[in-house]
């Protein structure tokens, strides 16, 4: 009998001994923001992830803060599934909805995250009517004898950026990001957390730190909040390994983001008594890969090849949307391929005018020959084009509200073709608009009269240049694709050649400081 006690009491000192243990185990959490289709990161995330784990010093998981399902050919030509073919695999703990997640509809979104199978998290979210979110405002994970509560934001300038997935064609509300109380709503969220026993709470954010249109950013929400122990934030597409923002106490919070398409994986380290500590990892430094993931990104990325693969035209010069430090600069002044993609537009439509907002144009192409998937990643969206009747005052409203914000990059700011104008950046108005005529020359807009503009679906039912153009009559209706619009006028207009035309940008969008 002592003998069995003895046993006994040596086991029951080794489980006390592992329990202890287990406690003192540190949390690790690995985040993304941005990913736009960047597919070969998630088998770094993930392979870290395991990593971690079989290592057993620490609990590993992993977290997205949204914008995945589209900006580039991989989203675009499957509509989101093979965003959601590869999530499937992932065992992400919790994901956040980006504005992007709206870009096929929310119908079309809730079809791909019931596939996936990951948590869905947004306190702010709302069917319109409804007294309860649309997804849970609050997830809750234990890891060992702590439990940590995910809570999920997406900023609500996404009504505007993608305003036609939250009305109907009639302008009537069918969901609602909550502006008016935003930040109450993440409170909320964060006490309710509470109140079930979460010893850490962690913002998944998709607000991002430059204040937009409607004035939000992630310094402003835990400015306002209090409760959050830590922000794991996107949408901005910034590199932010750790600023420190003070809250509604005037406690200092860490606000960190990892930049976009997996340029970083992000490492939240929460030690054992209770310490936040977050850091960068570039995803090339990564030794590690999940094997599941990988065969599935290699899978879907020669289904894209397949597509994608065909040599539309050739180019000696870069289509530019992007500076040398991954800034987007066609949201701030007329680049060449602005100039080439409203080109296309007026072309096929037949306009007087051709619009996109820059936003809409997102991927360099370079010099060499032009493919498909070229074409498809540069405007990676669902848009179709239309022709619209736009008054000349109506005009230029939108190009003094749309360019507003210059120096400042802003997704609404319009590249056009068939007109030219000159931007006042410091009195933020506009003056010299003058309209393409048939000979080749410019003349002075007439205020008198409407003209015709080509431009998508996204930004005339309200998803771009806020919502200026949203009343407008509709001339004619077109099932055309905007990247197929583009590589029509590459093929047939051009001839399968840029030429010197767009060796630069056509001197159409004049900026002054004045």
């Amino acid at each position: 009998m002592m003998k069995k006690n003895l046993i006994l009491s040596m086991i029951a000192l080794m489980m006390g001994c592992h329990i202890a243990f287990a406690q003192q185990k540190s949390i690790v959490i690995l985040y993304e923001n941005d990913v736009h289709c960047g597919i070969d990161g998630y088998t770094k995330i993930a392979g870290l992830r395991d990593a971690i784990n079989r290592s057993d010093t620490a609990y590993a998981a992993a977290v997205c803060c949204g914008d995945f399902l589209q900006g580039n050919t991989t989203g675009a030509i499957s509509k989101g599934q093979y965003i959601a073919d590869i999530l499937r695999y992932m065992d992400y703990h919790a994901l956040t909805l980006g504005n992007h997640e709206f870009d096929y509809g929310v119908p079309r979104m809730q079809q791909l995250l019931a596939q996936v199978g990951t948590p869905v998290t947004c306190a702010n979210l709302y069917e319109a009517g409804e007294p309860q979110p649309l997804f849970a405002p609050y997830i809750i994970h234990q890891y060992g004898n702590k439990i940590v509560a995910y809570i999920g934001a997406c900023t609500p300038e996404t009504m505007i950026l993608e305003g036609y997935s939250f009305y109907d064609t009639n302008g009537i509300l069918l969901y609602d990001l909550k502006q008016k109380n935003f930040y109450q709503l993440i409170q909320q969220a964060v006490d309710a957390a509470r109140a079930e026993g979460a010893d850490y709470v962690v913002l998944l954010s998709h607000v991002g730190e430059t204040p937009q249109s409607l004035g939000f950013s992630s310094y402003r929400l835990v400015n306002n909040t209090r409760g959050i122990d830590v922000v794991l934030d996107g949408h901005s597409h910034e590199i932010i390994e750790n600023a420190r923002i003070k809250n509604l106490d005037g406690k200092e919070i860490t606000v960190t983001q990892t930049g976009t398409q997996f340029a970083n994986v992000g490492k939240l380290l929460i030690t054992p008594d209770g310490r936040f500590i977050t850091k960068l990892i570039k995803s090339k430094d990564i030794p590690y890969e999940n094997a599941k993931i990988t065969a599935t990104t290699d899978s879907i990325r020669q289904m894209v090849k397949a597509v994608t693969s065909e040599v539309v035209a050739h180019s000696d010069y870069t289509l530019v949307v992007s500076d040398e430090n991954d800034q987007w600069i066609v949201r701030g002044q007329e680049t060449n391929a602005g100039d080439l993609v409203a080109d296309a537009y007026r072309y096929a439509m037949k306009a007087d005018i051709g619009f996109e907002n820059g936003g809409g144009i997102r991927n360099d192409i370079h010099a060499g020959d032009i493919t498909y998937g070229d074409i498809i990643g540069m405007l990676p969206y669902d848009n179709t084009l239309r022709r619209i009747s736009v008054t000349a005052e109506q005009l230029k409203q939108m190009l003094t509200r749309c360019t507003a914000l210059v120096p400042v990059l802003d997704g609404n700011f319009p590249q056009c073709s068939g007109l030219r104008f000159t931007i006042h950046s410091k009195s933020r108005t506009v003056s010299d608009i003058e309209i393409l005529q048939a000979d080749g020359s410019y003349a002075p807009i007439d205020m008198q009269r409407t003209y015709s503009v080509a431009l998508t679906n996204y930004n005339h039912e309200g998803g771009g240049f806020f919502d200026c153009f949203k009343k407008c009559v509709v001339l004619q209706e077109s099932s055309l694709r905007y990247y197929e619009a583009l590589s029509d006028y590459l093929r047939k207009v051009l001839g399968g050649n840029t030429g010197k035309t767009y060796a630069q940008p056509q001197g159409r969008i004049r900026i002054i400081e004045d």
